[in-house]
């Protein structure tokens, strides 16, 4: 910025201040027009997860810029000058629906009721040009002077055709994510419409439907349901139930298709005159009738007196006689009335009463498929790729599901929690089973933690004869079966006192490329090359195979542990960025004293 100017916009003042950068209120003099100028510092080039953060704010640009709606915040420009990024936004004061709730200010249900409005609308003119905000809440909703509604930030918006975003990434907030988000599946308008419904959830009752750590929050969203709004508040009308429960579906299927469907739902729920209740799994037509109200019993006839025995077959005759000619004058009285009535037309049959139409019944839903192994496998594939300090392999071995790898004792509880919450629906009692070595500390968290999140091919690795166990100068024979692609590899063995030794390639040992699916055995042509050795302890063994080498020239014999990441991390996201494949395995073994 030079002279209070970026670009060819004027500053006038800041805004506000966030983690990402300064938003500033600008002016721009060509036009006449007041702007917001959101910035965010330029990242270093060898910061992969900066780099992460600059794409998502170049996004937010491409993906709002395209977009021109009364209920969504225009993006005009983007530009970069010197060291600094920003996007030109429209200016749109007013407040965050998240400060409202966070202050505990009461939301009517009619209030409520205008803001999704609002959002909805914006939401389906987005969802019409392909674009998926998934990341609706009530942080980036914007309440304006005027009481518009706009939605803002699209920082991690999913645009049709676009590579920017895949399946297997997890982004957005946990309390508002829909399950596929958590599953890290690809997300399509549906998600946005399940973040509404949980924001929906919570204007009409102050409380968001799922509390809890981001492994709690996804367990709760992907296997329970909350508490219907009108039991958590009495002011939530009780017709909103299921058009909110609808909404919160667990599978895409089964909530509203477009945000306009969601919308009307809610006109058509208020302005029902019963509170008949829309079935979320049924067709848009399918209601739960409410029951008839109950009519009061009559009040019990008055006993009657019988008469003597001798008289009763006089009286009954009598009656009868008096009945006969009572029916008749009341028949001749009635007759003569309608024939009055109905002159000079003749007078009209009777007609029979029509019994109303019966309810139509609800269909129960059908029943759940069975979760194939496959999809349990890649449902946690996927997931566990949350699970800190660990890097798993998900197999089918037998036809059953094998979670194998390697976990910290501090996280092993959090991912058990986070397969189970991962589970596709219709997964049978015992799906999957977990065979994971474990270590105490932190000590390999950092490497364990970057390939990881780098999102790597599983990679089978073992020692001679299967042994995890070794004893003072036992050989180190680390055996690896190579991807399905030719692949130069390193392996690398990292002790408990935090050293680290690059065991291939070394100095004694060249790299070369290796045949696809080929069984590699290292160390066991030279008696003593790698041995067992003090500090006794839990150690390490990572081997990366890759389809182009990641370190030319090799990495020093003199490696440190903190240089090597640094490295590693930087080899991992250029060979992302050139679509090199790369997989890695991680074995841990026990060194003891003889």
């Amino acid at each position: 910025m030079q002279n209070g100017k970026l670009g060819k916009y004027e500053i006038r003042g800041t805004l506000g201040k966030g983690a990402m950068g300064t938003v500033y209120d600008g002016y721009d003099a060509i036009i006449d027009r007041r702007v917001a100028i959101k910035t965010m510092t330029k990242p270093d080039p060898n910061d992969a997860e900066a780099q992460d953060e600059l794409a998502r704010f170049r996004r937010e640009a491409q993906a709002a810029g395209r977009l021109a709606h009364p209920n969504i915040v225009g993006v005009y420009d983007y530009g970069e000058e010197g060291d600094t990024a920003y996007i030109v936004m429209e200016y749109a004061p007013g407040t965050e629906l998240k400060k409202l709730l966070d202050k505990n200010e009461r939301i009517t249900p009619a209030e409520a009721v205008r803001i999704m409005q609002g959002v909805l609308a914006g939401l389906q003119y987005s969802h019409e040009r392909g674009v998926v905000h998934r990341d609706i809440k009530p942080g980036n909703i914007i309440l304006s002077p005027d009481g518009t509604v706009k939605i803002a930030d699209f920082g991690i918006a999913r645009i049709e055709s676009s590579s920017m975003t895949q399946a297997g990434t997890v982004l957005g907030t946990p309390a508002y994510m829909s399950p596929e988000q958590f599953m890290g599946q690809t997300v399509d308008a549906r998600t946005d419409i399940y973040s509404a419904g949980v924001m929906f959830y919570q204007l009409l009752t102050g409380e968001r439907p799922f509390e809890g750590s981001m492994s709690a929050i996804m367990h709760k969203a992907l296997n329970t349901e909350p508490p219907r709004p009108s039991d958590i508040s009495v002011t939530a009308p009780t017709a909103l139930d299921m058009v909110v429960a609808r909404a919160m579906a667990k599978r895409p299927e089964n909530r509203f298709e477009t945000a306009a469907q969601f919308a009307e739902a809610i006109r058509t729920a208020l302005a029902s005159p019963s509170p008949a209740r829309v079935d979320p799994l049924a067709g848009d037509d399918a209601t739960l009738i409410a029951p008839p109200p109950k009519q009061a019993a009559p009040p019990p006839a008055a006993p009657t007196k019988q008469p003597p025995a001798g008289k009763s077959r006089i009286g009954l005759f009598a009656g009868i006689a008096l009945a006969v000619v009572a029916l008749a004058g009341i028949g001749g009285y009635f007759a003569f009335i309608g024939t009055k009535r109905a002159a000079p037309a003749a007078a009209a049959a009777p007609v029979a009463a029509t019994p109303p139409p019966a309810a139509k019944p609800v269909p129960p839903p059908p029943p759940m498929p069975q979760a194939t192994p496959e999809q349990i496998r890649d449902s946690l594939a996927v997931a566990l790729r949350n699970a800190d300090c660990s890097l798993t392999r998900t197999t089918i071995e037998n036809g059953h599901v094998l979670v194998s790898g390697i976990v910290s004792r501090d996280s092993q509880d959090a991912l058990h929690s986070i397969a189970e919450a991962a589970l596709p629906p219709g997964a049978p009692s015992d799906p999957y089973t977990l065979q994971l070595a474990n270590f105490s500390g932190q000590q390999y968290c950092g490497i364990l933690d970057l390939l990881r999140n780098a999102g790597l091919q599983p990679l089978r690795l073992t020692l001679r004869n299967g042994v995890t166990e070794l004893h003072k100068d036992d050989l180190i024979v680390p055996r690896i079966t190579m991807p399905d692609y030719p692949a130069w590899l390193v392996v690398d063995y990292w002790q408990s006192d935090g050293s680290l030794s690059h065991l291939h390639p070394s100095g004694v040992s060249k790299a070369k490329r290796e045949a696809a699916g080929s069984e590699v055995a290292l160390g066991d042509t030279a008696k003593g090359l790698w041995q067992a050795e003090e500090p006794f302890g839990t150690d390490m063994v990572i081997s990366i195979a890759s389809s182009m080498p990641l370190f030319s020239p090799p990495r020093p014999e003199n490696d440190t542990a903190k240089s090597y990441l640094a490295a590693l991390g930087r080899a991992l996201q250029e060979a992302r960025s050139k679509n090199i494949q790369v997989s890695a395995g991680a074995l841990l073994v026990t060194t003891k004293p003889q």
